[in-house]
């Protein structure tokens, strides 16, 4: 870390206490009563990022960052908020903040009253339309059961191509996963096992920066958090739980994804994650997630829940994206961080949440949150890390089936084949009895997949199978599944 990106009294231990000046008040949540709305609405999933740009720096010094320490000596060198004035190693007063914050506050009532005031349009409207006369046909009764859920999901624009440095990663470097549960742990043990590795990333913006969460990957300093928290930035630094922070540089980026892997500079000896097999993770087990919701002032918050499904087909702009389900609470800012096991280990990519449309009168939409699996992630991670870029995931070519044997025990059988592919290459045909994969013993599907899991695009996997009686090796390379 150098002294002019220097974080520490923005991001003072939280063991630490501080006289923070009050904040303008905001204005109170209103929860309205369900009615049926006129019109279906839209149901939105929501990334959670920082919904409005960060502090920026003065005007006309665009180029000063917004977290500047306060000068030594100062008198308010305790007070966050005077870094949000601070530039070029001046004094600066902390009124140039209140007066922003007092023309938001009267902004945010000018748009209530307009809003109340559309609202009561709109009511006089509808009342118009129910009482005009409409030919001798009745208006149909509103169901009364709520069950006109929307379908529509709404995802957030991550377009934005990010700048921020780039650094080349260490092929070497793998994100490997164990499936070793462990005892349960309370949710104390699992904050305390977790916390020191989840990391506030903050990408720098040309106007304000975005906040989001990430999760330490090795002690050297690979990060692995979502692409749509750093899209967009132009520079990156993270800080730890204790408040130390590190400059951070972009190893790689796939937005369709939605993953990023960072590296945190001259990072040493910091506590990486345990990550765990979230193959095995079963509906109404215990689940936790740890991150910043709603940005900076809440770092470190956890929630708790359980892990409503598996394998939700979450469809996201044309395509679909395969996620964890839970009732972990998950906000603004949680993007990047961890879903969490009952032994503590990582299972989960924090990336969406389900959100009401905000129509008037719509039922509240809680408890649906969604994570990147993260034994699905190893193969993006590992490739952001040793490329840059994600090549797609390493395909075996077969489709496969766990039957039943004559003497009780599973096994595997290849259902199809899939032509140009590496076994069709090798010579394997339906009805083949995978018996062993690299010397591995397969049982069920989950053991194949298991250890495919070790290897990437290029690779050869040598499978073992039995056909007609004869059992024979046959070495399979494995294809990108976007093609070779």
């Amino acid at each position: 870390m150098t002294e002019e990106n220097n974080r520490d009294n923005l991001f003072p231990s939280q063991s630490a206490a501080i006289d923070e000046p009050a904040l303008p008040a905001e204005p109170e949540e209103v929860v309205c009563y369900y009615v049926q709305p006129v019109e279906e609405p839209e149901e939105v999933v929501c990334y959670y990022t920082q919904p409005s740009p960060a502090p920026q720096s003065v005007e006309g010094e665009a180029d000063t960052p917004w977290y500047m320490p306060a000068p030594a000596g100062s008198d308010r060198s305790d007070d966050p908020l005077f870094h949000l004035g601070a530039q070029n190693g001046k004094k600066a007063d902390v009124s140039v903040w209140r007066e922003a914050a007092e023309k938001e506050k009267k902004r945010r009532r000018r748009g209530w009253w307009i809003a109340l005031g559309c609202l009561a349009l709109a009511g006089i409207v509808i009342t118009a339309v129910a009482l005009w006369p409409r030919g001798g046909q009745e208006r149909p009764p509103q169901s009364q059961d709520g069950d006109s859920a929307s379908s529509i999901v709404d995802i957030f624009d991550n377009s934005t191509q990010t700048t921020i440095p780039r650094e080349k990663g260490d092929p070497s470097v793998r994100l490997t996963v164990t499936a070793q549960r462990g005892e349960e742990l309370t949710a104390t043990d699992v904050y305390a096992k977790v916390n020191p590795s989840v990391v506030t990333v903050v990408a720098e913006e040309k106007v304000g920066a975005s906040v989001g969460t990430g999760v330490i990957m090795t002690p050297d300093g690979y990060i692995i958090t979502n692409a749509h928290v750093i899209s967009g930035g132009k520079s990156c630094w993270i800080a730890l739980d204790t408040g130390a922070t590190y400059d951070a540089k972009l190893v790689g980026v796939d937005e369709e994804e939605d993953l990023a892997v960072l590296k945190a500079v001259d990072a040493q000896n910091l506590p990486a994650a345990e990550f765990g097999d979230s193959d095995l993770l079963t509906v109404g087990e215990k689940a936790y997630a740890i991150g910043n919701p709603l940005g900076i002032e809440l770092r470190g918050t956890l929630t708790d829940g359980i892990i409503s499904a598996v394998n939700r087909q979450i469809q996201v702009e044309d395509g679909y994206m395969t996620m964890i389900q839970t009732t972990a609470a998950l906000n603004n800012g949680n993007s990047g961080g961890p879903l969490i096991n009952a032994s503590g280990q990582i299972v989960g990519i924090n990336t969406m949440k389900m959100s009401g449309s905000g129509w008037e009168g719509e039922a509240t939409v809680e408890g649906l949150g969604f994570a990147l699996p993260i034994s699905s992630v190893c193969f993006v991670v590992n490739d952001l890390i040793a490329h840059g870029h994600f090549r797609g995931v390493p395909t075996i070519g077969v489709t496969v089936v766990t039957e039943r044997s004559d003497d009780g025990a599973t096994q595997v059988v290849v259902y199809s084949v899939e032509e140009e592919l590496g076994a069709a290459e090798a010579g394997i045909r339906e009805g083949d009895i995978i018996l062993a994969a690299d010397g591995q013993p397969i049982a069920q599907t989950s053991d194949l997949l298991t250890v495919r899991r070790d290897h990437t695009i290029g690779d050869t996997m040598v499978l073992t199978i039995r056909r007609d009686g004869e059992t024979m090796d046959l070495p399979v390379v494995l294809y990108s599944n976007k093609g070779k």
